[in-house]
């Protein structure tokens, strides 16, 4: 029996070095800038900042392509020729990369795809999760990897606060009228991942110095996290003296390990 290769999108945000040392393929998003389209993942996040800045319109971002899976697919295969593919999708109700797998996937039955209902880093959280346990059960059969994957998807909560509103209006996410009520009354909605959709569950007020380290006791208490690890997730421009105010709340709560996600986008 060949081995099972995991495949995800760039943006689950697995850093190049940590993909290869764990020999997982990565397919990529696409982000446009105007009329220039990029792969995610070839340039720094910072560019998304500098962009917007200069014209006032976020990049528009795009999920892969039938071709880009038909490439990574065949690619895998050469080097693999008796192996499974585990294709562990970004939230499919959120981008076009899952639909345009299972077209790629046709007459290719090496190929299984899991919808992890995840973005960013709780797909990451998934894909390395699974990278563990194939290496703990290489006896798996692709089904049992499979069901797994989905038993692990479930069991990941996310979560985020945006610093500042207005991305999420450039973005058509919310209202000019929401947009300006949250900066005058200092309100940042809480982004949960349900069900594969983004869905602003709370809000909270005041500064992120003050509500970033009550976030991560919250969130801990409220979803019963295992305390073995968390992940937490930084955006360029996240204050240092907030991320370390996060471990510390981390650590209040007995957490024994923390590892930062640098987010790339959503």
């Amino acid at each position: 029996m060949g081995k099972i290769v995991l495949l995800a999108e760039t943006g689950s945000d697995i850093p190049r070095d940590v993909a290869e040392r764990n020999e997982i393929y990565i397919v990529p998003m696409h982000v446009s800038f105007g009329d220039e389209t990029r792969d995610d993942g070839t340039f720094p996040s910072e560019d998304i900042c500098k962009y917007y800045e200069a014209t006032g319109s976020l990049p528009r971002t795009s999920g892969s392509v039938p071709e880009d899976f038909k490439n990574i697919f065949d690619k895998i295969h050469e080097e693999n020729p008796d192996s499974q593919i585990l294709y562990l999708a970004y939230s499919s109700v959120t981008t076009c990369s899952y639909q345009s797998a299972q077209i790629a996937a046709e007459g290719r039955e090496y190929v299984t795809s899991v919808d992890t209902k995840q973005v960013s880093a709780g797909q990451y959280a998934v894909v390395m999760e699974m990278a563990r346990l194939l290496k703990d059960h290489p006896e798996w059969s692709i089904d049992e990897a499979a069901a797994k994957a989905k038993e692990v998807s479930e069991s990941i909560s996310m979560c985020f606060v945006p610093d500042k509103l207005e991305f999420l209006r450039a973005g058509g996410r919310v209202s000019n009228a929401a947009a300006l009520c949250g900066m005058l009354l200092k309100l940042h909605p809480r982004i949960e991942i349900l069900d594969g959709y983004l869905q602003a569950t709370k809000k909270h007020r005041g500064s992120m110095k003050k509500l970033v380290p009550q976030l991560v006791k919250d969130y801990i208490q409220e979803k019963n996290l295992a305390l073995e690890e968390i992940w937490l997730i930084w955006a360029p421009g996240l204050d240092e003296e907030i991320k370390k105010q996060a471990e510390a709340a981390a650590e209040e709560c007995k957490v024994k390990k923390v590892t930062w996600v640098k987010q790339e986008e959503l």
